[in-house]
């Protein structure tokens, strides 16, 4: 979890490690971009809706500087069940991904 901390952000151990959940980045971008939380709220769903219906349709999003989302197809496979040692038919699918920027890269490290 992150914490708004004067003008900073600041970690805050959670049992599973350091996150934030969607109403907490509502929050961080209302108090970032002085917006009631509401307005945050919708802008914060509109970036995930644009970027899921842009994937839905096979293109990219690119963000210069923070990253790039695309889709990446997984050929069908065969695995195991772990509590029979059964064989799985596992189908071809589309899988989403995230590669970072230079510019996210750069501020992370």
């Amino acid at each position: 979890m992150w914490r708004v901390s004067g003008e900073s952000f600041v970690p805050v151990s959670a049992g599973r490690g350091v996150w934030m959940n969607k109403n907490e980045l509502v929050s961080a971008v209302a108090d970032k971009a002085s917006l009631e939380k509401g307005k945050a709220q919708a802008a914060v769903d509109a970036v995930f809706a644009v970027i899921t219906e842009e994937l839905k349709k096979g293109g990219d999003v690119r963000l210069v500087g923070f990253g790039n989302f695309s889709v990446t197809k997984r050929a069908a496979s065969t695995g195991r069940n772990p509590q029979t040692g059964a064989a799985v038919n596992i189908p071809a699918r589309n899988a989403p991904k995230f590669a970072a920027g230079k510019g996210l890269k750069d501020a992370v490290n």
